[in-house]
């Protein structure tokens, strides 16, 4: 089986904002202390969900010492700082290390589609110099730039590059590289953390995991006991609620933010470009909610 270096259930948490828009830390702390103690190993700040295109490097880095305090040794932290610009990303992942961060997450640099050789150097660069272990972010869809097989083959050799989260939806790519080396990969897409699982992944960084964590995390503690029956099932009970959330035309920082402020957990508006969801919208998130989690809303009522 993989390690799991930050454990196996990680939440991607949105960050929390107050009434004006503001860096709501207090509710952050909330927020992670909560999460953490529903089943999550560890937490993901300021990644796509937690609104990083929109958070400045400051509010990035007091994120990371807010949940730290809040969480101590009872979770990991790993911290977003990937951007489209080499030297900001070494800058940014040097203050989540001072700030009490575990790992960082680094993306493939976006928008300007960078060659594998590129692709690459970046990543060796920031590992190079930073303390810190790096999960690599796979998501083509949204950078326009695929981190090749070949090229996290050649990545997983340095002492520091020790995870991916997946979201390239490449069964065979994703297959072979695990088969062939010792990254830990993370399903980055919720539909994936249970076939991921069973061809020796690693765990999950999941959006869901906002408001349904202990029920991801009853997953994968079924396929490790050896239940792949009841795992199996509760892949199928939360699939429509991943598709609401995750592939109904919202963000999952918008749907998950409409979940938690349902749910009376700290969680505030969006930051533009993004909107809110409409009550329509929220009307159905809490159906699906309810029909993965068992619990009924007043406004699903």
């Amino acid at each position: 089986m993989t390690t799991s270096p930050f454990g196996r259930a990680l939440c991607a948490m949105i960050t929390p904002f107050d009434a004006t828009g503001a860096l709501d830390l207090d509710g952050a702390q909330k927020l992670a202390a909560h999460l953490v103690a529903e089943g999550c190993d560890g937490l993901v700040l300021s990644g796509t969900t937690g609104e990083s295109p929109t958070t400045g490097d400051e509010e990035k880095t007091a994120l990371i010492r807010a949940v730290r305090e809040a969480v101590g040794d009872r979770g990991t932290i790993v911290a977003g700082v990937g951007t489209s610009d080499t030297e900001h990303t070494v800058r940014l992942a040097r203050a989540a290390e001072q700030a009490g961060a575990d790992g960082l997450l680094v993306v493939t640099p976006y928008y300007s589609k960078p060659p594998q050789d590129a692709v690459e150097a970046h990543f060796r660069e920031i590992a190079g110099r930073s303390g810190l272990p790096l999960m690599l972010y796979d998501i083509p869809g949204r950078t326009g730039t695929r981190i090749e097989p070949a090229t996290m083959l050649r990545l997983a050799e340095h002492e520091r590059i020790v995870a991916v989260k997946d979201c390239a939806y490449d069964a065979l790519g994703s297959s072979k590289v695990i088969a062939a080396s010792g990254l830990a990969y993370y399903a980055g897409c919720e539909e994936w953390i249970l076939p991921l699982y069973a061809v020796g992944g690693a765990g999950f960084v999941s959006t869901v995991a906002n408001v349904a964590p202990r029920l991801l995390r009853s997953l994968l503690d079924a396929y490790d006991a050896g239940d792949t029956a009841r795992a199996t099932a509760l892949h199928h009970r939360v699939l429509p609620l991943v598709e609401r959330m995750m592939a109904a035309g919202l963000p999952g920082t918008v749907t998950a933010k409409a979940l938690l402020g349902e749910l009376g957990l700290p969680a505030g508006p969006v930051r533009g470009p993004l909107l809110p969801a409409t009550a329509e919208q929220v009307r159905a998130l809490l159906s699906a909610y309810g029909t993965a989690t068992g619990e009924r809303m007043a406004a699903d009522a």
